[in-house]
């Protein structure tokens, strides 16, 4: 079962500040009135014993309210961590990549409901992004747009092309596996060009990978990894549709693949994603 992280802060954010409010404006004026009502023997008592001090649970909330409010707020509105977690990585992005997406770059959405409230820009061809499988959205997956609202998007051996047109692609070698992505070790390199993003693909020749033409209906993505034939995207279920974005993802910020020993890739940590 996935725990929904986003729905604990807002419980847990709402829960809080509810119980301190409740303090502030209920439950302490009731103690103070019990206390000024005392005797001054009795009030010095109270004064050192819990009844006449503030209850632990409102201690509790008083105290993790903020936290959890600014935690709310930088992760659903500023950016999210994230982590790759299958085993088709691409020459830029290992398994086991634990990266920063932005949030705000395609409109901020309120958190759970996921509804935009202010439409700050849309994703454009080559963007890495972060998305809710539209499956099961309980499920992020990281892509690349190759297609956007209107686009007509092909592709047939090997080869991508958008509105007739095809994306060169330029050999570069062979890739060398590590960790986790040993499997795809002998898998030819080359370096894409999405009307300007260059960034590198993986393309075992003779395999079979998904094919066919698509029309990119408003208000969806087209979207494919970086492992062209080892990546579960668009070319098998379908569009993303805009309110299944999380956000664009900018930078790696640890790197650990615990198929290669649990050893930390320090090269790669601040490494920004193209």
């Amino acid at each position: 079962m996935n725990f929904d992280f986003a729905l604990f802060l807002v419980v847990a954010t709402f829960v809080c500040g509810i119980i301190w409010a409740l303090d502030a404006w209920l439950w302490a004026p009731r103690r103070r009135a019990r206390l000024d009502r005392a005797s001054p023997q009795l009030r010095e008592r109270l004064a050192h014993e819990r009844d006449g001090r503030e209850p632990v649970l409102v201690e509790y909330a008083r105290s993790l309210f903020p936290v959890f409010l600014v935690v709310l707020l930088l992760r659903s509105f500023l950016a999210e961590p994230f982590r790759i977690p299958s085993n088709s990585p691409s020459p830029e992005n290992w398994t086991g990549d634990f990266i920063l997406v932005n949030k705000f770059t395609y409109g901020l959405r309120l958190p759970v409901l996921n509804q935009k409230f202010i439409d700050l820009g849309a994703p454009q061809r080559g963007d890495v992004v972060v998305f809710r499988y539209p499956r099961d959205p309980r499920i992020d997956y990281i892509k690349r747009v190759v297609g956007l609202p209107g686009d007509r998007v092909a592709y047939y051996h090997k080869t991508l092309t958008v509105n007739g047109k095809p994306m060169p692609q330029q050999p570069v070698g062979s890739y060398l596996g590590y960790g986790a992505g040993a499997g795809m070790t002998g898998a030819e390199i080359f370096n894409e060009d999405l009307d300007g993003t260059k960034h590198a693909i993986l393309i075992r020749p003779g395999q079979f990978s998904g094919e066919g033409e698509f029309i990119v209906p408003e208000g969806q993505y087209f979207v494919m990894g970086d492992n062209r034939d080892n990546s579960n995207d668009s070319r098998y279920w379908g569009m993303v549709p805009d309110q299944n974005l999380v956000g664009k993802a900018v930078m790696i910020w640890m790197s650990w693949d615990w198929s290669a020993d649990g050893v930390i890739a320090w090269r790669r940590i601040g490494t920004s994603i193209k």
